[in-house]
């Protein structure tokens, strides 16, 4: 039943939490609630060593199209979780997924260490995925919600840039479990995909102590809990300032957000903010989905780079990304989001395609390529982390879990072909085509380009602005401050 409370809430709650000093807390949850991305890393590091070895005989005897299908799958699976978990997440609150779905991932992953075929290894991919998709809507909204407005730009980025502490993990793990001198092929695999669960169980403690959205309470007439989860915030924090008084938000409580309302405001309220939003999540997806995935695939076939031996690569692949974030974050909040989101996605963009163009022209080697990469993907680390940023903070509360797993799935549709398409593009190991690759290259490159443009033109301003300027809650009083949305 779609129905709304008509109980009016005023509460100085979202004011209390941006005029916040970082504290442990926030420690705390970026840990408990980061998690999450470095498991997807993790899965998808060790999806990709893994690939080589399992078209092998005495293992899953995969072909390359069959290596691909199986991160297809895996990103289809995150897609599902994405849009299920993420409407629950609106409904239900961000607290009630955090288990749910780390316990799904869990489960699933476990168990992939146990296939005895490309059937199974496949179903549980997608299960895999479906735990960590059903992450990405609830922890980004909550990061989003509980970040003081002066931090959630670097904060933001550093999170999702610790996809690649999970990639360095995995990359690590796998060096050591897929050398032949140390394990037999068809274990080495198998244990890397236990690497996962391992983590997921020592973080589960933690993400039990973290509470719920302050804001999403509010929103639902609990006014109560989210005084004493901003009182537990305050708690740890340093020389707090008074609150004005003339910054408490009034809003109308409601249980549920209908779906109706949902696809209006999307669509015809903010039209070019969902433009912006799918273009950015989409380019993005398609170049680290399809470069990625198939990253192993390329030194093996074109460099003749040993199976055991592409771990190596790998990590410095993967401590480029995740220094992008990292040490280019702090910008997003102080330069400001447009300059930085468009010229981090042109910047990525330019660049791979001239790396493109030296490979194909014969003049890298496996470490020239490898550093080519690094280059390119520092850049685009930051610029991939930006796409989720954006999503996460240009939509109201009422929809914003909604918002962020939409604008995922439609990204991760788009980039769920990428290993696909790049694994029929190299072709098998006896006869790969460079020519064909780098057309991949420079079509990846060209969407990278256009959605820089195209923030260059629509972008939002939001850097160390509170949420609901960026955009006002559509449950709010009229007679308030009206909140309008910055262009």
């Amino acid at each position: 039943m779609n129905r709304t409370t008509v109980r009016t809430v005023r509460s100085l709650v979202p004011a209390r939490i941006d005029r916040l000093s970082w504290s442990p807390f926030h420690t705390r949850m970026v840990i408990a609630l980061g998690i999450a991305w470095v498991l997807d890393g993790l899965e998808i590091t060790v999806a990709s060593a893994v690939g080589p070895v399992l078209q092998r005989a005495d293992t899953l005897h995969l072909d390359s199209y069959q290596v691909g299908l199986t991160a297809t799958v895996y990103l289809i699976g995150q897609v599902v979780g994405s849009l299920v978990f993420g409407d629950l997440s609106d409904r239900l609150g961000r607290r009630r997924l955090f288990l749910v779905t780390l316990g799904l991932y869990l489960v699933a992953s476990g168990l992939t260490a146990l296939s005895w075929d490309f059937w199974i290894f496949l179903v549980l991919r997608f299960v895999a995925g479906l735990g960590i998709g059903g992450e990405y809507a609830a922890i980004n909204s909550a990061i989003d919600e509980m970040i003081p407005a002066r931090y959630r730009g670097r904060t933001d980025l550093a999170v999702n840039g610790t996809y690649w502490l999970g990639s360095i993990i995995g990359t690590l793990g796998t060096y050591v479990l897929l050398n032949p001198g140390l394990l037999g092929e068809d274990v080495g695999w198998r244990l890397g995909f236990l690497i996962g669960p391992l983590i997921a169980l020592a973080v589960w403690p933690l993400r039990r102590r973290i509470p719920e959205s302050p804001r999403w309470l509010l929103l639902h007439g609990r006014e109560r809990e989210a005084d004493e989860v901003v009182a537990e915030m305050e708690r740890g924090a340093r020389a707090l300032t008074p609150v004005d008084p003339a910054r408490a938000i009034e809003l109308r409580a409601r249980d549920r957000t209908p779906l109706t309302t949902v696809a209006r405001t999307l669509f015809r309220d903010y039209p070019s903010r969902s433009l912006l939003g799918a273009t950015l999540m989409i380019s993005q997806s398609f170049l680290y989905n399809a470069i990625f995935f198939t990253y192993a695939l390329v030194l093996t076939h074109f460099y003749d780079v040993p199976d055991h031996q592409t771990p190596k690569y790998l990590f410095a692949f993967a401590v480029g990304n995740l220094l992008g974030p990292l040490l280019l974050g702090r910008f997003f909040d102080t330069v400001g989001r447009k300059p930085m989101i468009s010229g981090t996605y042109l910047a990525s963009g330019v660049l791979l395609a001239v790396s493109g163009f030296l490979f194909h022209a014969g003049l890298l080697d496996a470490t020239t390529q490898t550093a080519m990469w690094v280059i390119v993907f520092f850049i685009a680390s930051a610029a991939a982390s930006s796409a989720y940023l954006t999503v996460s903070e240009i939509f109201p509360v009422e929809v914003r879990a909604r918002a962020i797993s939409l604008f995922f799935a439609i990204g991760q549709l788009v980039g769920a072909a990428g290993p696909t398409v790049f694994g029929a593009l190299i072709g098998d190991e006896a006869h790969p085509d460079p020519t064909r690759l780098l057309y991949g290259y420079l079509f990846a490159a060209a969407i990278m380009i256009a959605a820089g443009t195209l923030e260059a033109f629509i972008g939002v301003k939001a850097e160390r602005t509170p949420l609901e300027e960026v955009s006002g809650p559509l449950s709010r009083v009229p007679e308030a401050p009206s909140g309008a949305p910055r262009a």
